[in-house]
Protein backbone atom coordinates (compact mmCIF):
# COMPACT_ATOMS: atom_id res chain seq x y z
CA UNK A 1 0.00 0.00 0.00
CA UNK A 2 1.40 3.37 -1.02
CA UNK A 3 0.98 6.69 0.72
CA UNK A 4 -0.19 8.59 -2.39
CA UNK A 5 -3.85 7.44 -2.25
CA UNK A 6 -3.91 8.48 1.42
CA UNK A 7 -2.37 11.87 0.68
CA UNK A 8 -4.61 12.64 -2.32
CA UNK A 9 -7.63 13.82 -0.25
CA UNK A 10 -5.34 16.12 1.72
CA UNK A 11 -3.88 17.62 -1.46
CA UNK A 12 -7.28 17.82 -3.12
CA UNK A 13 -9.95 19.06 -0.62
CA UNK A 14 -13.67 18.94 -1.51
CA UNK A 15 -13.88 22.47 -2.87
CA UNK A 16 -11.03 21.68 -5.28
CA UNK A 17 -12.30 18.20 -6.16
CA UNK A 18 -13.54 18.30 -9.79
CA UNK A 19 -15.98 15.42 -9.25
CA UNK A 20 -17.44 17.18 -6.23
CA UNK A 21 -17.83 20.45 -8.15
CA UNK A 22 -19.44 18.82 -11.19
CA UNK A 23 -21.92 16.85 -9.07
CA UNK A 24 -22.69 19.94 -6.98
CA UNK A 25 -23.42 22.02 -10.11
CA UNK A 26 -25.92 19.44 -11.37
CA UNK A 27 -27.49 20.18 -14.76
CA UNK A 28 -25.51 23.43 -14.95
CA UNK A 29 -22.20 21.56 -14.67
CA UNK A 30 -20.69 22.56 -18.02
CA UNK A 31 -21.62 26.23 -17.63
CA UNK A 32 -20.38 26.18 -14.04
CA UNK A 33 -17.07 24.69 -15.15
CA UNK A 34 -16.79 27.42 -17.81
CA UNK A 35 -17.34 30.07 -15.11
CA UNK A 36 -14.69 28.44 -12.88
CA UNK A 37 -12.22 28.55 -15.79
CA UNK A 38 -12.93 32.25 -16.42
CA UNK A 39 -12.31 33.08 -12.76
CA UNK A 40 -9.23 30.85 -12.47
CA UNK A 41 -7.63 32.17 -15.67
CA UNK A 42 -8.14 35.81 -14.70
CA UNK A 43 -7.99 36.67 -11.02
CA UNK A 44 -8.26 33.68 -8.65
CA UNK A 45 -5.60 31.00 -9.15
CA UNK A 46 -6.66 28.71 -6.28
CA UNK A 47 -9.17 26.73 -8.35
CA UNK A 48 -8.84 23.44 -10.26
CA UNK A 49 -8.09 23.94 -13.94
CA UNK A 50 -6.25 21.03 -15.55
CA UNK A 51 -7.92 18.43 -13.35
CA UNK A 52 -11.36 19.98 -13.95
CA UNK A 53 -10.93 19.82 -17.73
CA UNK A 54 -9.76 16.20 -17.52
CA UNK A 55 -12.76 15.27 -15.39
CA UNK A 56 -15.20 16.96 -17.78
CA UNK A 57 -13.78 14.86 -20.62
CA UNK A 58 -14.09 11.73 -18.49
CA UNK A 59 -17.70 12.56 -17.58
CA UNK A 60 -18.61 13.10 -21.24
CA UNK A 61 -17.26 9.63 -22.03
CA UNK A 62 -19.42 8.26 -19.19
CA UNK A 63 -22.43 10.14 -20.66
CA UNK A 64 -23.91 11.44 -17.37
CA UNK A 65 -27.04 13.66 -17.29
CA UNK A 66 -25.00 16.62 -15.99
CA UNK A 67 -22.98 17.04 -19.20
CA UNK A 68 -25.30 16.22 -22.10
CA UNK A 69 -27.22 18.09 -24.77
CA UNK A 70 -30.57 16.76 -25.95
CA UNK A 71 -30.37 14.98 -29.27
CA UNK A 72 -26.58 15.24 -29.57
CA UNK A 73 -24.26 12.30 -30.08
CA UNK A 74 -21.41 11.81 -27.62
CA UNK A 75 -18.71 13.09 -30.04
CA UNK A 76 -20.82 16.19 -30.71
CA UNK A 77 -21.21 16.80 -26.97
CA UNK A 78 -17.41 16.60 -26.69
CA UNK A 79 -16.99 19.08 -29.55
CA UNK A 80 -19.49 21.60 -28.14
CA UNK A 81 -17.99 21.26 -24.65
CA UNK A 82 -14.47 21.85 -25.98
CA UNK A 83 -15.60 25.00 -27.80
CA UNK A 84 -17.36 26.36 -24.68
CA UNK A 85 -14.37 25.63 -22.43
CA UNK A 86 -11.91 27.09 -24.95
CA UNK A 87 -13.95 30.32 -25.15
CA UNK A 88 -14.07 30.44 -21.33
CA UNK A 89 -10.27 30.08 -21.16
CA UNK A 90 -9.81 32.94 -23.63
CA UNK A 91 -12.34 35.18 -21.85
CA UNK A 92 -10.61 34.58 -18.52
CA UNK A 93 -7.26 35.65 -19.94
CA UNK A 94 -8.71 38.71 -21.66
CA UNK A 95 -10.36 39.80 -18.41
CA UNK A 96 -7.10 39.25 -16.53
CA UNK A 97 -5.22 41.28 -19.15
CA UNK A 98 -7.48 44.31 -18.71
CA UNK A 99 -7.40 43.97 -14.91
CA UNK A 100 -3.59 44.13 -15.13
CA UNK A 101 -3.74 47.06 -17.51
CA UNK A 102 -6.12 48.86 -15.15
CA UNK A 103 -4.24 48.25 -11.89
CA UNK A 104 -0.76 48.73 -13.37
CA UNK A 105 -0.77 52.56 -13.42
CA UNK A 106 -2.27 52.68 -9.91
CA UNK A 107 0.39 50.38 -8.44
CA UNK A 108 3.44 51.44 -10.44
CA UNK A 109 3.52 55.20 -9.91
CA UNK A 110 6.27 57.47 -8.57
CA UNK A 111 6.39 57.46 -4.77
CA UNK A 112 9.01 57.82 -2.05
CA UNK A 113 10.44 55.22 0.30
CA UNK A 114 10.43 51.43 0.29
CA UNK A 115 7.26 50.95 -1.76
CA UNK A 116 8.52 53.46 -4.27
CA UNK A 117 11.54 51.25 -4.89
CA UNK A 118 9.45 48.08 -5.09
CA UNK A 119 6.84 49.52 -7.45
CA UNK A 120 9.17 51.66 -9.52
CA UNK A 121 7.50 52.67 -12.84
CA UNK A 122 10.69 51.56 -14.59
CA UNK A 123 9.68 47.99 -13.79
CA UNK A 124 6.68 48.35 -16.08
CA UNK A 125 8.99 49.21 -18.98
CA UNK A 126 11.19 46.22 -18.12
CA UNK A 127 8.11 43.99 -17.97
CA UNK A 128 6.95 45.34 -21.32
CA UNK A 129 10.29 44.44 -22.89
CA UNK A 130 10.18 40.95 -21.38
CA UNK A 131 6.62 40.32 -22.58
CA UNK A 132 7.48 41.48 -26.08
CA UNK A 133 10.45 39.09 -26.10
CA UNK A 134 9.07 36.05 -24.27
CA UNK A 135 5.32 36.78 -24.09
CA UNK A 136 4.01 34.46 -26.84
CA UNK A 137 5.94 31.43 -25.56
CA UNK A 138 5.12 32.25 -21.94
CA UNK A 139 1.39 32.57 -22.64
CA UNK A 140 1.25 29.09 -24.14
CA UNK A 141 3.49 27.37 -21.56
CA UNK A 142 1.84 29.08 -18.59
CA UNK A 143 -1.50 27.54 -19.57
CA UNK A 144 -0.27 24.24 -18.16
CA UNK A 145 1.04 25.63 -14.86
CA UNK A 146 -1.33 26.37 -11.95
CA UNK A 147 -1.02 29.96 -10.66
CA UNK A 148 1.20 30.90 -13.63
CA UNK A 149 -1.73 30.88 -16.07
CA UNK A 150 -3.48 33.43 -13.84
CA UNK A 151 -0.58 35.76 -13.20
CA UNK A 152 0.86 35.72 -16.74
CA UNK A 153 -2.25 37.52 -18.02
CA UNK A 154 -2.05 40.14 -15.27
CA UNK A 155 1.63 40.64 -16.07
CA UNK A 156 0.83 40.98 -19.78
CA UNK A 157 -1.67 43.73 -18.96
CA UNK A 158 0.65 45.51 -16.53
CA UNK A 159 3.47 45.28 -19.08
CA UNK A 160 1.22 46.68 -21.85
CA UNK A 161 1.83 43.72 -24.16
CA UNK A 162 0.46 44.37 -27.65
CA UNK A 163 -3.16 43.18 -27.44
CA UNK A 164 -3.23 41.69 -30.93
CA UNK A 165 -0.21 39.55 -30.09
CA UNK A 166 -1.70 38.74 -26.68
CA UNK A 167 -5.08 37.58 -28.01
CA UNK A 168 -3.43 35.51 -30.75
CA UNK A 169 -1.18 33.54 -28.42
CA UNK A 170 -3.67 33.29 -25.57
CA UNK A 171 -6.02 31.76 -28.15
CA UNK A 172 -3.37 29.25 -29.20
CA UNK A 173 -2.76 28.38 -25.55
CA UNK A 174 -6.51 27.98 -24.91
CA UNK A 175 -6.90 25.53 -27.80
CA UNK A 176 -3.90 23.42 -26.77
CA UNK A 177 -4.82 23.47 -23.07
CA UNK A 178 -8.63 23.43 -22.82
CA UNK A 179 -9.28 21.21 -25.84
CA UNK A 180 -6.22 19.00 -25.36
CA UNK A 181 -6.81 18.09 -21.70
CA UNK A 182 -10.58 17.66 -22.15
CA UNK A 183 -10.03 15.27 -25.07
CA UNK A 184 -7.36 13.45 -23.04
CA UNK A 185 -9.88 12.95 -20.25
CA UNK A 186 -12.46 11.71 -22.75
CA UNK A 187 -10.21 8.98 -24.13
CA UNK A 188 -8.39 8.03 -20.92
CA UNK A 189 -11.00 8.61 -18.24
CA UNK A 190 -12.68 5.24 -18.63
CA UNK A 191 -9.50 3.23 -18.25
CA UNK A 192 -10.02 1.05 -15.16
CA UNK A 193 -6.91 2.27 -13.30
CA UNK A 194 -7.71 5.95 -13.90
CA UNK A 195 -11.36 5.59 -13.02
CA UNK A 196 -10.67 3.77 -9.74
CA UNK A 197 -7.78 6.08 -8.74
CA UNK A 198 -9.17 9.39 -9.99
CA UNK A 199 -8.10 11.50 -6.99
CA UNK A 200 -4.53 10.26 -7.29
CA UNK A 201 -4.54 10.83 -11.07
CA UNK A 202 -5.78 14.42 -10.64
CA UNK A 203 -3.00 15.17 -8.14
CA UNK A 204 -0.44 13.72 -10.59
CA UNK A 205 -1.89 15.87 -13.42
CA UNK A 206 -1.39 18.99 -11.32
CA UNK A 207 2.21 17.99 -10.53
CA UNK A 208 2.98 17.15 -14.17
CA UNK A 209 1.49 20.46 -15.33
CA UNK A 210 4.31 22.29 -13.54
CA UNK A 211 7.00 20.53 -15.59
CA UNK A 212 6.84 22.68 -18.78
CA UNK A 213 7.68 25.84 -16.86
CA UNK A 214 10.46 24.06 -14.95
CA UNK A 215 12.00 22.86 -18.23
CA UNK A 216 11.70 26.35 -19.72
CA UNK A 217 13.36 27.88 -16.65
CA UNK A 218 16.25 25.40 -16.81
CA UNK A 219 16.65 25.94 -20.56
CA UNK A 220 16.76 29.72 -20.14
CA UNK A 221 19.19 29.40 -17.24
CA UNK A 222 21.57 27.27 -19.34
CA UNK A 223 21.28 29.78 -22.17
CA UNK A 224 22.18 32.72 -19.89
CA UNK A 225 25.10 30.78 -18.40
CA UNK A 226 26.40 29.96 -21.89
CA UNK A 227 26.10 33.62 -22.92
CA UNK A 228 27.95 34.74 -19.78
CA UNK A 229 30.73 32.22 -20.42
CA UNK A 230 31.15 33.26 -24.05
CA UNK A 231 31.21 36.98 -23.19
CA UNK A 232 33.93 36.48 -20.55
CA UNK A 233 36.23 34.74 -22.99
Amino acid sequence: MTLLPLLAPLLLPDWMDPEYLIHALGNWALWGVALVLIIECSIFPILPGDSLLFTVGMFIAMDPPSITFAGMSQPMVLLVSCVILMIAAVLGNVFGYFVGKWIGPAIFKPREGFWGRIFDPKRVDQTHELMERYGPRALVLARFVPFARTFITLIAGIGRMDFRKFITWTGVGAVVWAVGITVLGYFMGNLPFIHTNLELVLVIIVLISVLPMVFEYLRERRKLKAEATSSSE
